[in-house]
């Protein structure tokens, strides 16, 4: 039976047509900039991104390690960001370790932060003994938080903070076209506010590898110093870059159809006896539900070949994506009521 894999939007695969476009990708040494596949597409998330240059790497997660590499100067400068932030929740401890950075983590029930917040978390200029508030970064969508969207006088108020204290901004937007297409806000509208913005592939965009961090010139030069630093060269990388740009023109409009259905599973999944969910905060393509005991859930519907993680010991979190349609979601919805019965 097809297993029905509801962890993640990373699990996507590429499309036939996708593969196909990849396969006769024209490529080059993209480090040389000689493959035409990898400058085009990142000339084209510069421009979708309103910023001036970009630079084409492996993973979200490198976007990150290298975004905040560009702005924290080793030696106590802080981040401030939420507490489930996928630099604190899944990148196994990178701040600390590849930037030497102080992180002061804010709460909230939906992901996102106040003015008000960072207001509160700014340290005091010139006090030795305190860190150097040095960087806000926000997540777009809230990944861990129920894939909500920042509203966006919200955010404009939270980065009005950052430049009257002059710190640097970051946008982690591995779900950025997820707010994009429930928002109505355009990508340049968000990312061109801040320092730097990335957005992923590999998500619902349903390509099989890659990410573009979007900055200054200035800063996207750095940024390849970085990218060789950490093991990024990826040579003749127009292969997959085809994947991306193919996804760019393909991928994007049809995100609306993973958030219908993220809906329609939550409305039912409130309704089986066991679950805690509110299905009116799910907004995008992430349903985040509470049950007893989530790993148990968890290993429970492995034997349905429906595959839905745990986040802690009674949260679950369930995603769609092009690779879910809605008789896989009828069939999770079946497994988790006998599940739970």
């Amino acid at each position: 039976m097809t297993i029905v894999n509801l962890r993640s939007d990373t699990q996507t695969r590429p499309t036939e047509e996708m593969r196909r476009v990849m396969a006769a990708a024209e490529v080059g040494d993209e480090q040389y900039f000689l493959d035409p596949t990898v400058t085009d597409l990142c000339e084209r998330v510069a421009d979708l991104l309103g910023h001036e240059a970009a630079v084409f790497l492996p993973s979200g997660t490198m976007c990150n390690h290298i975004g905040l590499r560009l702005h924290i100067r080793p030696g106590g400068d802080e981040i401030i960001l939420h507490r489930s932030a996928h630099p604190i929740m899944a990148e196994s401890g990178s701040p600390a370790a590849l930037t030497g950075a102080m992180v002061n983590p804010l709460d909230s029930d939906d992901g996102t932060f106040t003015a008000e917040q960072v207001r509160g978390a700014l340290r005091q200029v010139g006090n030795r003994y305190q860190p150097v508030s040095r960087l806000v970064h926000v997540e777009q969508t809230t990944n861990l938080m129920g894939g909500r969207v920042w509203r966006f006088e919200q955010l404009e108020a939270v980065l009005g903070v950052a430049a009257e204290h002059g710190l640097r901004t970051h946008l982690d937007g591995a779900r950025l076209m997820n707010a994009v297409v429930a928002g109505g806000v355009s990508a340049r509208d968000w990312a061109s506010l801040f320092d730097t913005a990335w957005i992923d592939f590999t998500k619902g965009l349903g390509a099989p590898l890659g990410a573009c961090l979007a900055g200054s010139t200035e800063l996207i030069e750095e940024a390849w110093r970085w990218k060789q630093m950490m093991g990024g060269s990826m040579r003749q990388a127009g292969i997959v870059a085809a994947g991306a740009l193919y996804a760019l023109d393909h991928n994007v409009e049809r995100l609306a159809d993973d958030h219908a259905l993220a809906r329609t599973l939550a409305d039912r999944l409130a309704e089986i006896p066991g679950v805690r969910l509110d299905p009116g905060l799910v907004e995008t393509n992430i349903v985040v539900f509470g049950v007893d005991d989530a790993f148990a859930v968890s290993e429970a519907l492995g034997a349905y070949d429906v595959w839905i993680g745990a986040l802690d010991a009674t949260t679950m979190r369930a995603v769609t994506h092009l690779d879910v349609d809605p008789a896989g979601v009828e069939r999770a919805l079946r497994a988790m009521t006998d599940v739970l019965a």
